[in-house]
């Protein structure tokens, strides 16, 4: 108990599920992860000055935080309650160039899309009257060798992840395993962990996209709540 430590490294962490008790991620890639223990405390007050006599403590809680650079749709699953599919929807542009009044898309559109062809000096203006039949696009009034851009939605069923977040999307709880390690006065590693026992990831997620600075980083913060136990947090040291 008197041994003194100080740490500068990050937790490994183990989500599983709290409903099931499955296994749900491992990230063993975060960059930091802040365990942070609240409460609070009123006083009854009495007497000349209005000094506090007697304290109340009470609404004891906690946030589990974690800053990642590194991420997965797995991790956003955690994040959102999404659904993860295997097929996806997306418009897709193409230059292409017109052969006998004729251009051919490289894949079929999704079913009951639309193709909008334009001049490729008018993208994005008047859309040219065409005629669709699979991927073979017939445009009115076009001459061979003119360039023109094709926008169209096209359905990905291969080698495609999608995660789906609607309106009734919510996380799960989980209970969290951490485990890093200290570093004694005595030039010793130790090893350290904890259980968060009822971990709740909060719904805010930012997705930063810059091509300047460092990485984008995801900060992930869990509201920490007691199991049927009223169990909320431990802290292990093991002594090596």
């Amino acid at each position: 108990m008197g041994q003194t430590f100080a740490n500068r490294e990050v937790c490994d962490l183990i989500f599983e599920d709290y409903a099931t008790k499955k296994p749900f991620l491992n990230m063993d890639y975060a960059n930091v992860s802040t365990t942070e223990v609240t409460g609070e405390t009123v006083f009854a007050y009495g007497g000349k000055g209005h000094p506090k006599r007697v304290s109340f403590s009470g609404e004891r809680g906690g946030t589990l935080t974690i800053e990642t650079q590194i991420q997965s749709f797995k991790l956003y699953q955690l994040l959102t309650g999404g659904d993860i599919s295997n097929t996806a929807k997306f418009m897709v542009r193409e230059v292409l160039t017109v052969a006998t009044g004729k251009i051919t898309l490289s894949s079929a559109p999704a079913t009951g899309a639309a193709v909008n062809v334009f001049a490729a000096d008018d993208d994005c203006g008047e859309a040219l009257t065409v005629t669709v039949t699979g991927t073979e696009v017939t445009i009115t009034g076009a001459n061979d060798n003119d360039k023109v851009i094709a926008y169209y939605v096209k359905e990905f069923t291969d080698k495609v992840q999608r995660i789906s977040i609607k309106g009734s999307s919510f996380p799960k709880a989980f209970t969290v395993y951490g485990d890093t390690v200290m570093k004694s006065e005595d030039d010793e590693l130790l090893p350290y962990k904890f259980v968060a026992y009822k971990a709740s990831p909060q719904s805010n997620m930012s997705i930063g996209m810059s091509n300047t600075g460092d990485p984008a980083t995801l900060t992930i913060t869990c509201d920490l709540m007691v199991n049927d136990k009223n169990e909320m947090l431990d802290l292990i040291l093991e002594e090596e």
